[in-house]
């Protein structure tokens, strides 16, 4: 590689740590690019060469901006720890403190909250209308303390925290005054989207208010990717705790299910959800390095997956059984096609040229794109020939806002690649298109019990 070719790739992993930086606009970045090259030029026009030329205006801006800072002291080690990091910098500053205390106390509140009910007599394994209580409103007990967190770290503005509260209220109105049946379909269609809904709630507490920004989009889109793979460890790690408690106080002739039961399993899995955010915010330069490794490791394995599926498929004659239990799984299985191909998006350097895996990541999204298409004429058919019915309607409903995002993002993927257009383009769709699953998942949530009468 040139030294002009060095230079562009430092420049370009500076300024994928600052895209990852929620609290700095895109037009800042810009701003701030602009010096250091502007820098950079400077210092080689006065005899430095590249190397030492950008380590020492990346140093000059971090006297400036506190951001530049952190990325100098986490690129030290490779990129000459003496001309970067200024004596006494480091992670435990008291923003990073500060952030440990608000994350671990909101943790401990969502806990609380969990527990708070049973005060009332409302214990989560009592009566059928107790753990339908709980069900009902499992999201509120945790995803308002998340809200929280990133409005008090991001600043949100008063009429921002105004602006945020609006759908936690509307989500408690819906679940808890609507009158469900007990065991009606669209009962558990609304606990299903509604913490959907308000995920997308958290991602305007997570942008400052600046939710209309792409880029401010996109981070929360990597930021949601990094969340799901810390929270899996850490739930990972609660099943080995939990397995060692049951079996050291069963050595000693006590049953510790109860415990597990009532307080372990419930308020820990509450908890982790604010203890995984905290870690995507604080141990970024970590997951930055795991989440792409993963990324590229599960899309072939799910682009051959869904190649066996479908000539299986083809090779059987055997239709799609759109069963209530087969909806979910392929929804669930679309989605996380989708998440694999937006992370991925996420976590690409917009600058750089189209690669092999690029190619690969547009065969997966060919092969969701045909297994939705398969799945929708399934449902399509047995809809005509048995009615319509919330969990149907749901799923079709999904499945269509799938196959225009995947199939548009075909295209784009496709022009990218063939050098016809910017991949900036196909980040933007995926950002735009974005609020149209919140929009579906309220519409699912609190018109579906109407439209088809609390079934």
């Amino acid at each position: 590689m040139t030294k002009e070719g060095l230079l562009e790739e430092r420049i370009g992993e500076w300024r994928q740590y600052f895209r990852r930086r929620q609290a700095v606009s895109s037009i800042d970045v810009e701003e701030l690019e602009d010096h250091l090259r502007s820098q950079v030029e400077a210092l080689r026009e006065a005899g430095l060469d590249e190397d030492e030329a950008f380590l020492v205006a990346v140093k000059r801006l971090g006297d400036l901006d506190s951001i530049s800072r952190e990325f100098a002291h986490e690129y030290s080690e490779r990129l000459w720890k003496q001309l970067v990091v200024s004596p006494g910098a480091g992670a435990s500053s008291p923003a990073a403190h500060r952030d440990t205390v608000l994350a671990v106390g909101r943790a401990i509140a969502a806990a609380v909250a969990l527990k708070i009910p049973e005060l009332f007599g409302l214990h989560m394994h009592g009566t059928d209308a107790n753990e339908s209580f709980y069900l009902r409103n499992i999201g509120l007990f945790v995803l308002p303390f998340l809200a929280v967190f990133f409005a008090l770290k991001r600043g949100l503005h008063r009429s921002g925290w105004c602006r945020l509260a609006v759908p936690f209220i509307a989500a408690a109105l819906i679940v808890n005054l609507l009158p469900f049946r007990p065991d009606g379909h669209t009962l558990v269609l609304a606990v299903i989207h509604l913490p959907v809904a308000l995920w997308f709630a958290i991602g305007f507490a997570y942008a400052g208010g600046r939710w209309r920004g792409h880029e401010e989009r996109m981070n929360f889109v990597r930021f949601s990717g990094e969340w799901f793979i810390y929270y899996t460890l850490t739930a990972l790690g609660g099943g080995i705790l939990i397995a060692f408690t049951l079996f050291i106080f069963q050595a000693i002739g006590l049953n510790a299910e109860p415990l597990v039961e009532r307080w372990i399993a419930p308020c820990g899995a509450a908890g982790a959800v604010l203890i995984a955010a905290w870690l995507v915010e604080s141990k970024q330069s970590v997951i930055e390095s795991m989440a792409p490794v993963l990324t590229l490791l599960f899309t072939p394995l799910f682009a051959v997956l869904l190649l066996i599926f479908v000539a299986t498929m083809i090779w059987t004659g055997n239709a799609i059984d759109v069963g209530r239990e087969v909806l979910i799984g392929f929804d669930l299985l679309l989605v996380l096609v989708l998440g694999l191909l937006l992370y991925a998006i996420s976590a690409r350097d917009p600058q750089a040229p189209p690669g092999k895996f690029d190619g690969l990541r547009l065969l997966l999204v060919l092969c969701a794109l045909l297994v939705d298409a398969l799945a929708l004429w399934a449902m399509v058919r047995r809809t005509s020939e048995f009615g319509v019915s919330p969990n149907k309607t749901a799923a079709l409903g999904l499945n269509l806002l799938l196959l225009v995002h995947l199939g548009w993002s075909a295209v784009l993927y496709a022009r990218f690649l063939a050098k016809r257009a910017p991949f900036t383009r196909l980040e933007r769709w995926q950002t735009a298109y974005l609020p149209v699953y919140a929009v579906w998942a309220w519409i699912v949530a609190a018109l579906f019990p109407i439209i088809f009468k609390y079934q």
